[in-house]
């Protein structure tokens, strides 16, 4: 069911209810990448202030308003809450938004929803240490197989069949550009980990699409270089730059606009 057919009212509180989710996914996420970062648990143990260790209260976590209300401080020690908290937060209540207002309250939804949560976790590891672990790339691809029997049941063989094509149509082609340029430049010039995310999220698009998605990672690869400076810590690639961010929101772009602007292109030649 999409927003379009309901009441204004109730369509209102949904989207109401997906900001809350949202915030609050967001700070999960945020939580589960740091630990993942730092080697701990993200299952187990209680969340805790980074620098003291005290664990925090309910009070203490609820997304972005107690890191105003702190000052972006922690209330017992007073080390710095850093601002990216409050800002990852934001981010997915405002990516959960573009999901529901795109596709409803479907299963399509929420296995978007899901992957929305992996992907930010995806970029955020992968931003802190140069790495995307494999855990988080085999979580996508369950949900995709989780949700894929239940979306069109009728076509289901047909999108499992269209799905795998499309991940190695995102994947392949890289790897073979990839290792060709490391002969050529002597260092590596794609991590294997990019890779794969290609693979994995190519998944959820259709063989179209894939290019859509190369492209705009592409470009968001190109500007989170030069807006953050990040580097990866690589010593044998001591120039590289996480590119795990950009096709994660390559990704999440895709989900919204690449079927539409793949159709678009092709209307101006037929």
């Amino acid at each position: 069911m999409l927003l379009y057919e309901l009441t204004s009212a109730l369509a209102a509180y949904l989207l109401f209810c997906t900001v809350l989710l949202g915030l609050t996914m967001g700070s999960f996420a945020s939580c589960m990448a740091w630990r993942i970062a730092q080697g701990e648990d993200f299952l187990r143990g209680r969340s805790h202030c980074d620098e003291c260790g005290h664990e925090l209260t309910a009070k203490e976590l609820v997304p972005v308003f107690s890191w105003l209300v702190q000052r972006g401080r922690c209330r017992w020690c007073g080390s710095k809450i850093s601002v990216r908290c409050p800002f990852t937060e934001l981010l997915c209540a405002a990516a959960f938004v573009g999901i529901v207002v795109g596709y409803g309250v479907t299963a399509q939804a929420l296995q978007y929803l899901i992957l929305t949560v992996l992907l930010l976790a995806v970029a955020l590891v992968d931003y802190d240490t140069g790495l995307i672990p494999n855990g988080l790339l085999l979580a996508i691809i369950i949900n995709w197989a989780v949700f894929t029997p239940f979306l069109n049941q009728s076509a289901f063989l047909t999108n499992l069949t269209v799905g795998i094509i499309s991940a190695l149509c995102a994947s392949i082609p890289l790897l073979l550009l990839s290792l060709f340029m490391d002969r050529i430049l002597r260092r590596e010039s794609m991590g294997g980990g990019d890779i794969k995310l290609f693979f994995v999220c190519g998944l959820y698009l259709a063989m179209q699409e894939v290019l859509f998605l190369l492209i705009v990672s592409c470009i968001f690869g190109l500007l989170f270089a030069v807006l953050t400076q990040k580097k990866t810590g690589d010593p044998e690639n001591p120039e590289a730059f996480p590119f795990g961010p950009a096709i994660a929101a390559g990704a999440y772009v895709s989900l919204l606009a690449a079927k539409p602007a793949v159709a678009y292109y092709i209307s101006l030649f037929f």
